[in-house]
């Protein structure tokens, strides 16, 4: 009996004999997956491979480079500015220890941000928009986060800069800069502050990185090379939880170099605490050599505000205030000088010989030039008047005469001969040029043809006239020297430029420099500023803003735009030591700024007859001639 035949439905080969072409499929499908997981090893092997290649072939300084900065932790060790120094060695401007943070943005987490923030006191939204503004710069440039950190802001970037928490901050021990007090030699001195964005796509600041501290205004920014130093560098080796393991490089920060300026403070606070109160300014320079000795303007501004990173709030404050507090008036305030600007008219006109010391003119308190009266300031008349007594009684009659006669364009010779309508070259940034008029400057700033009635203004300080508290003591110095103009200067320096020299007729000068004795001593305008067993000399000058038309017009501008008061003056008569400018910004008559010379004045020569030590108490390295 033949055996039963059994039939297994999951045996391959009895599906093949009931349908061939099914165990056939299967293989095909097997072989097919092979191939493309076969595909998919040669893909992933090749791009390993052009990753390998990448990594260790094609950039692999790049990538050494970025895994060494991950091994190894760099920490800069900011360097100290240099001190500023008064002329007799006492500190004006000095360091104190303080904390900053450095804010890495290599290993930056933006989630952090409200975190830090809120540690340190600071506006998120203004942190993100700096970080914005860096995306263009490199990573690895980090910046100060902020300056001067209070003692909780310390222990919270103590407690939080583990690789955990917060590793994109870093505490620098920092050298903040501390400022006098009292707003003192604000606009001297100027300010430091955190180097903008602005000024970092600026050629001039093109070494400088995000976060650093350079000088911004006054002699910081003038001098900024020489005391900002070089800063140095800490190098650590790291694990991968940010741990210190070994210090591999050390480099010591070399501190700025000191400055010594020619400022001296026992004038300078006189000065300033002369014009407390007021809007105006004050400078004092030696005539023989060109040393500033004091130099004010007010009202002014506090520079520790400035000292890293300044509030919005405060800035507010000065950029809106009506008064001007950021306006450095000694350089930058260019007015009409009034009264005090007919020394050089006189010197003038008598080294051009349109005058002698016996012309005289008669004043019946104004007169008539091209068909427009011109009042003098005194309205009932100074009578006949030579040039000693117009420039003690200060006759605007006389010289609009004098002016007459001599002409614009030989007055403006001897205006640029005293440096007017220029800088003057003062170690300061900003400084104006100020306006000195002639025929051709009218030709040329307004299309106009130079008028005769022009000068008869411009012969008393007013018309087109302007000119900075600087300028005017420097054209004074100039005159008491003997026609000898030198280049007014803040620092130390002996390496000191010429002088301009005006070949003058010392008989002129000497005629002058008495009628300016005659106004102090003599019965004149300025008898405010007399000091006993001192020869002061000096010039009133009372300058308008408005024409008197304009003024009787409208009451409120009456009183709102009130004279300016200046005055002039220098001393001793003969071998003159001092000169100084005083501007008193709304003060009515010239006579009112003469107590404020007189004051700065009595200093200097009661310092002097002391015979006080000016030998300095920090030696410092002769400075070179830059600025200049």
């Amino acid at each position: 009996m033949p055996a039963l035949s059994t039939y297994n439905p999951n045996d391959p080969l009895e599906q093949e004999k009931l349908d061939p072409g099914v165990l056939h499929d299967d293989t095909n499908y097997a072989s097919g997956k092979i191939v493309f997981f076969q595909y998919i090893a040669v893909f992933v092997f090749l791009f390993l491979i052009a990753g390998f290649w990448k990594l260790q072939v094609q950039n692999n300084d790049l990538y050494s480079e970025a895994a060494e900065r991950n091994r190894i932790k760099s920490t800069p060790l900011l360097a100290p500015r240099g001190k500023i120094l008064d002329r007799d060695g006492r500190i004006i401007v000095d360091n104190h220890s303080s904390f900053s943070v450095l804010l890495s943005r290599e290993t930056l987490k933006e989630e952090h941000l409200p975190a830090i923030a809120a540690g340190l006191n600071l506006d998120l939204e203004e942190l993100t928009g700096r970080l914005r503004r860096m995306r263009s710069r490199p990573k690895y440039e980090a910046f100060r986060l902020k300056v001067e950190l209070t003692p909780a802001e310390v222990a919270f970037v103590e407690s939080h800069r583990d690789a955990d928490t917060f590793p994109e901050l870093e505490l620098l021990h920092d050298q903040h800069r501390l400022y006098p007090r009292d707003n003192l030699l604000s606009h001297v001195i100027g300010y430091v502050g955190e180097v903008t964005e602005f000024e970092l796509d600026l050629a001039d600041f093109a070494k400088y990185n995000q976060g650093d501290i350079i000088g911004k205004a006054g002699i910081e920014r003038q001098y900024n090379d020489t005391l900002m130093g070089t800063d140095g560098q800490r190098q650590v080796v790291v694990d991968n939880k940010g741990s210190e393991r070994e210090v591999i490089g050390y480099k010591e920060a070399v501190p700025g170099r000191s400055m010594q300026l020619t400022i001296d403070l026992d004038l300078q606070t006189v000065a300033e605490l002369a014009m407390e109160g007021r809007r105006g300014s004050v400078v004092a320079i030696d005539p023989r050599n060109g040393e500033v000795l004091a130099m004010v303007s007010r009202p002014a501004f506090d520079p520790n505000k400035f000292a890293g990173r300044i509030r919005q709030k405060d800035w507010d404050e000065y950029y809106n205030n009506p008064e001007k507090p950021m306006f450095n008036r000694a350089i930058q305030s260019h007015l009409a000088p009034g009264s005090t600007f007919k020394p050089l008219v006189a010197l003038a006109a008598l080294e051009k010989g349109v005058i002698d010391e016996n012309t005289t003119f008669t004043c019946h308190g104004g007169m008539n030039f091209y068909g427009h009266y011109h009042h003098c300031h005194k309205r009932s008349g100074h009578g006949t008047v030579n040039l000693h007594r117009a420039l003690a009684v200060s006759c605007d009659v006389f010289f609009y005469n004098t002016g007459k006669l001599l002409g614009i364009d030989n007055l403006a010779q001897y205006g640029e001969l005293a440096g007017l309508g220029k800088e003057t070259g003062i170690d300061l940034p900003y400084e104006a040029r100020g306006i000195l008029p002639s025929s051709k400057w009218k030709a040329r700033s307004l299309r106009q043809q130079w008028m005769a009635g022009d000068t008869i203004s411009v012969a008393i300080g007013q018309g087109y006239l302007a000119m900075t508290p600087m300028q005017l003591a420097v054209m004074t110095g100039g005159i008491a020297n003997g026609g000898v103009w030198h280049k007014p200067h803040l620092v130390k320096d002996p390496n000191r430029v010429e002088p301009r020299k005006g070949n003058l007729n010392l008989d002129n000068v000497n005629r002058v420099i008495y009628g300016m004795y005659g106004v102090v001593n003599q019965g004149g305008t300025g008898g405010a500023a007399r000091l006993p067993g001192v020869e002061v000399c000096g010039k009133t000058g009372t300058a308008q803003l408005a024409s008197n038309e304009l003024l009787k017009s409208s009451s409120k501008l009456a009183k709102e735009l009130i004279d300016n008061a200046w005055f002039v003056s220098f001393a001793p008569r003969v071998n003159p030591e001092i000169a100084i400018a005083v501007l008193f910004e709304a003060g009515g008559h010239g006579d009112q700024a003469a107590p404020i010379a007189r004051d700065v004045m009595k200093v200097y020569f009661d310092k002097k007859s002391r015979n006080v030590n000016r030998t300095p108490t920090l030696a410092l390295a002769p400075l070179g001639a830059k600025g200049f």
